[in-house]
């Protein structure tokens, strides 16, 4: 039996036409409930007096300095329906968090192992990377009846390598269904190109366009299992709806760029020497 990340011909047919790809049963139980059990314990240490809320709609909160030290940390963000009128919670910490980010996979052992490990490095050299780096990591929490929308956007927009070369990795640690808000996306819309990016500069962040209007009946629902790695190119249009069910849907989500031949654009929010520990298959 081969490695479990290199991927078949059919495969790599289907990621190149529609834009995204599903591998069920990618992590095992195991690696689910030790990546859970982890941030359980962090939440649990997490001291709620210095954070950030997060937006897709505003990107106003990208301009603070918690979120952009984030990229070497592990750092939290609220949803933004956390709050009440009187600037409390209305819910324990462990239901409010929108996500914790950006650098779990450098820091937390039980991220790291997964980020790693053989069968992720081989997904990514069978993509054609020669030498990918995970860029971020994020926990998404996607939490009951508070779990915020993720408008539509491309992650090469926010992640940009001369030529572009950012795969988003989507690993689902719950079932994520369309109730408890599904991942989304354009099928083939990647091979429209990049529409727009996100540009760091002295007054914070901006895009150099504003949002295209999408019609909603072109997306099409990514439902899938606990396990489940979906593979998403760095210019297909995706997104995700409000959760209003009482479910969470908790993923892991990654981010990789080559750094074989390829140019990190210094405009990017993530300004650091983009020189991690590159993926190699031993």
């Amino acid at each position: 039996m081969g490695i479990i990340g290199n991927l078949s011909s059919d495969q790599l047919h289907s990621f190149n036409s529609q834009g995204f790809l599903v591998l069920e049963s990618f992590a095992s139980p195991e690696e689910i409930d030790a990546m859970m059990k982890r941030m359980e314990q962090l939440l649990h240490e997490f001291d709620c007096s210095s954070t950030s809320i997060f937006s897709t709609k505003n990107q106003r909160q990208l301009t603070d300095n918690y979120f952009f030290e984030s990229a070497e940390n592990v750092s939290f963000f609220f949803e933004e329906k956390a709050f009440g009128d009187d600037g409390n919670l209305r819910q324990p910490k462990e239901l409010s968090i929108n996500k914790v980010g950006h650098a779990l996979h450098e820091i937390e052992p039980a991220f790291k192992k997964f980020s790693s490990s053989e069968k992720f490095s081989s997904l990514m050299f069978s993509l054609g990377y020669k030498r990918p780096v995970i860029i971020q990591s994020m926990y998404i929490f996607k939490q009951p009846g508070i779990g915020g929308e993720v408008v539509p956007h491309q992650d090469n927009s926010f992640l940009y390598t001369e030529p572009p070369t950012c795969t988003g990795l989507w690993l689902a640690l719950e079932d994520a269904t369309i109730t408890n808000g599904c991942l989304w996306a354009i099928p083939g819309s990647q091979k429209n190109g990049l529409v727009r990016r996100m540009i760091r500069g002295e007054e914070g962040v901006s895009f150099d366009r504003p949002l295209p209007t999408y019609d909603q009946k072109d997306f099409v629902p990514i439902e899938v299992k606990a396990g489940s790695m979906v593979v998403i190119h760095g210019d297909l249009i995706h997104q995700s709806f409000e959760n209003q069910s009482p479910k969470s849907r908790h993923a892991y989500s990654l981010h990789v760029v080559d750094t074989d031949g390829c140019k990190w654009a210094p405009d990017n929010w993530i300004r650091r020497k983009v020189e991690p520990e590159p993926l190699y298959v031993s």
